[in-house]
C-alpha cells in the first residue's frame, strides 16, 4: 500500500491519519503534516494509525518529532495502532509519551 498523510482539523483537535509504509522515503511526508498541525496550535494531536502497516525508525523520529514540535501541553494519541507499530513504540519507550486509544472515541479525545 503506497504511504499517504492526511491532515483534518475539527475544533481544538489536529488528527492525522497515517496508510500504508513510514520510512526514510515518505517520513518527510509525515513530517510536513505534523508542521501543518502544528502551525493551527491544537490542543491535541491525534494520530490515526489503523492502515499504518510499519514504521521504521525514521517514523519513530517524526513522532518524537511531532512530540516535541506540538509542546508539553498538547496532549497527543495514537489510535488504531497495528501490533507491529506499536511494539516499536513500546520497545522505544516511546509509549509513556502518547495516549494509546484501539479506536477514535469523540469522547474521550474531544471533550477533554
Amino acid at each position: 500500500m503506497a504511504f499517504s498523510a492526511t491532515l483534518e482539523t475539527v475544533g481544538n483537535v489536529a488528527k492525522i491519519t497515517l496508510a500504508g509504509e513510514l520510512d526514510a522515503s515518505t517520513a518527510p511526508d509525515f513530517k510536513h503534516k505534523v508542521e501543518e498541525a502544528a502551525a493551527q496550535e491544537p490542543k491535541r494531536l491525534v494520530l490515526i494509525l489503523n492502515e499504518l502497516e510499519y514504521m521504521a525508525s525514521a517514523g519513530l523520529r517524526v513522532l518524537i518529532f511531532a512530540k516535541q514540535k506540538m509542546g508539553k501541553d498538547v496532549d497527543m494519541y495514537v489510535v488504531g495502532t497495528q501490533e507491529m507499530v506499536m511494539d516499536t513504540i513500546t520497545k522505544t519507550g516511546f509509549h509513556h509519551s502518547v495516549i494509546a486509544l484501539d479506536e477514535y472515541d469523540p469522547a474521550v479525545i474531544e471533550n477533554v
